[in-house]
């Protein structure tokens, strides 16, 4: 069990750690637009102003309609072209063509591309590249190699020339002599693009970066990420070692959980013996932790929007208001380490805390939770205020985007209802709610136990008053014990004649056996726990019927059986009850009251002397025989159970004087009759 806790809380110290901001990670969370949310950012070294976002798409759009792209002339191309003409011996018409289609290389031929991106005017001029020597010349004269083949097949009209052009193959053989320079072409466009967007400054060491509160530009967005990436820089050149980073926030949350630990073990017992709760513990703050840096990684700020209230929440309604406490005490800290302002986070989450434990105390109805939820949103804006006054002596830092932040966390606090049922089927907790609903007279059991048994019905409301005013002046859980009473002998809805206060003049034990009457009644237990599981019922209320009767006897057959057979050595196993004997303070109590509350029918006089004796008799009884050695109730609780029992008892059966009977003569005046007493 030892090693269980161990790996539980190791497990949860390495999943917080894995997500806790590391050394390579940002420093700040901050959104352009958004107001800067931490304090005054001082440059700790001298800073470049580098262009922002929108100056270098600016710059770059202006760049991309001014730019001027450059060309090479090629003089080699026509006379390549005028080689490969085909020969016509005895005439003059390669010479003729060839004169034509100098003419128009003289003009300038292009590809395609450029000849449409002229035609649309996107380049009314190029720069033409020639000997390291640039120049600008008009785009205007420049046509491409299919325009030309156009133009000459409709300028020439001479049929010998006509025909010697289209054996030429000439669409084949024109090509551009001017071609764009790719290379020259980035180069020059890189240059100039980096002459337009140079830095604008320095901001020197010492000088303000940005001020809390501050509107983040863009500008202010271009700054914050040099000084990031140089920052990161800077750390990687001094050799900053992540290692001892991560061992610092290792030992930092192991510290805090290993607090938590000593006390659930000095202050929460029951928590430290129960696997399935000690598991929910560090399940609980584990879970929250990431939800908290969930939301701090893509929201800035995110994590005021966690709704880490449900946490003091869940625990209070399992467990107790303290408890809630220190578990919350030990995520806020944890978280704190996310935050850029620890301190106050810390104070935010203190003063929300302790106005959700204190305003909810004992949760039983949904609208609690929406009152509490109220009560945490005035806790968090008033102690936002009081921050702002603290720290500025003003209020120009406050934020309605921080207020957002506080009131959604203060509105998801109601959650914690539908998360509450969650925790209790995968933890198998029962919460006062859930209580409340099982104590109800109208569930489909108990309707069923008050038609089928009426008896047995009213005998489980009369042990469970006694056993919740009992349970409250230990300090037990009375709403346990309350619905457990309840619950108790749902197995006598198997038999309900062979039950005492069932049976209206016959007995049918006295036609049974000792034996046989001692199993039908022991069976109780088994059909009730039967019954319990088919209605679902949860694991706690089960053990009121298990152990209600513990490892007892069926006192009644048994003696009936030595009677019976006084030579013989009986067996007292068919007239025990299969036990276990009550564990915890609630079973035990409910015990004392079942016996009590069944033998008080018998007395034949309700003096306060009768019932002491009734009471002291059984219980002191049942402790004779070892029913409660595995309780945790102390003898100083058993004592205030026997007084709760008398005081209990006394009032319900407590005496009535006689009403007084009119006189028979229709003068005399009518008496009014004394309040019952």
């Amino acid at each position: 069990m030892l090693l269980k806790k161990i790996l539980i809380a190791l497990a949860a110290t390495i999943v917080i750690v894995y997500f806790y901001p590391h050394p390579e990670a940002n420093r700040y969370n901050y959104e352009e637009g958004r107001p800067w949310n931490y304090s005054k950012l001082i440059a700790p070294f001298d800073i470049p102003v580098h262009p922002d976002s929108a100056t270098l798409l600016a710059a770059r759009d202006s760049l991309d309609a001014r730019f001027v792209p450059i060309y090479e002339l090629n003089q080699l191309i026509i006379d390549t072209i005028v080689r490969r003409l085909p020969e016509a011996p005895g005439t003059r018409l390669p010479q003729r063509l060839a004169s034509e289609l100098r003419s128009i290389y003289a003009s300038g031929v292009v590809d395609m591309r450029t000849k449409e991106d002229i035609s649309s005017g996107k380049l009314p001029k190029v720069r033409i590249l020639d000997k390291n020597v640039l120049s600008e010349m008009s785009t205007s004269g420049f046509t491409s190699p299919r325009d030309a083949y156009v133009y000459l097949d409709s300028v020439i009209t001479d049929p010998d020339l006509h025909q010697y052009f289209l054996r030429s193959n000439l669409q084949n053989l024109l090509l551009p002599n001017y071609t764009r320079n790719e290379e020259e072409c980035r180069r020059h466009y890189e240059y100039d693009y980096l002459t337009i967007t140079a830095d604008r400054g320095i901001i020197l060491q010492g000088q303000t970066i940005i001020d809390k509160g501050a509107i983040i530009t863009s500008q202010d967005f271009t700054n914050l990420q040099t000084y990031e990436n140089m920052l990161t820089q800077l750390n990687t050149k001094q050799n900053q070692s992540k290692w001892l980073m991560l061992l610092g926030q290792f030992i930092y949350v192991a510290l805090l959980l290993t607090a938590l630990v000593f006390y659930i073990y000095n202050f929460c017992p029951a928590i430290y013996t129960n696997i399935r709760a000690y598991t929910f513990i560090y399940s609980i703050i584990t879970l929250f932790f990431l939800i908290g840096v969930g939301l701090n990684y893509f929201v800035a700020q995110g994590i005021y929007i966690a709704p880490m209230m449900i946490v003091p929440i869940l625990v209070l309604v399992f467990f107790d208001s303290r408890t809630a406490l220190f578990v919350t005490g030990v995520l806020s800290l944890i978280c704190a380490g996310v935050t850029a302002f620890a301190l106050e986070y810390l104070f935010l989450q203190f003063c929300a805390a302790t106005a959700a434990v204190f305003s909810l105390r004992e949760l039983s109805r949904r609208s609690q939770l929406l009152r509490t939820s109220g009560v945490v949103a005035v806790a968090y804006i008033a102690s936002y205020v009081a921050l702002e006054l603290l720290m500025n002596g003003s209020l120009e830092g406050f934020t309605w985007r921080m207020t957002a932040f506080l009131i959604v966390n203060a509105a998801l606090t109601s959650m914690a209802y539908i998360l509450m049922f969650a925790v209790e089927r995968i933890f198998g907790f029962l919460s006062v709610v859930t209580l409340v609903e099982l104590a109800d007279i109208n569930a489909p059991l108990l309707m069923r136990l008050s038609n089928e048994c009426p008896g047995t019905f009213q005998h489980s409301i009369a042990v469970s008053n006694l056993a919740s005013d009992a349970a409250q002046r230990i300090g037990a859980n009375v709403q346990l014990i309350r619905a457990g009473a309840l619950y108790h002998d749902i197995g006598k809805l198997s038999n309900p004649a062979f039950f005492t206060e069932n049976q209206h003049g016959v007995n049918p034990h006295d036609a049974l056996p000792p034996e046989r009457s001692a199993a039908i009644v022991i069976n109780h237990v088994t059909d009730g726990l039967q019954l319990a599981e088919r209605a679902g019922l949860p694991e706690p209320i089960k053990k009121f019927i298990r152990e209600h009767h513990g490892a007892g006897m069926a006192k009644y057959f048994y003696i009936t059986y030595c009677k019976a057979h006084p030579d013989e050595e009986v067996d007292k196993t068919p007239f025990t009850y299969p036990g276990p004997n009550p564990r915890s303070r609630e079973t035990s109590v409910l015990m004392m009251a079942d016996a009590v509350e069944a033998a008080s029918r018998s007395l034949k006089e309700h003096t306060r002397e009768a019932i002491a004796n009734l009471v002291n008799r059984i219980i002191d009884g049942q402790i004779a025989d070892g029913l409660h050695n595995e309780s945790t109730l102390a003898f100083r609780d058993v004592e205030t159970i026997k007084e709760a029992f008398i005081k209990r008892l006394m009032t319900i059966y407590h005496s009535r004087i006689a009403y007084p009977t009119a006189p028979k003569t229709s003068s005399a005046p009518a008496q009014t009759p004394p309040a019952a007493q």
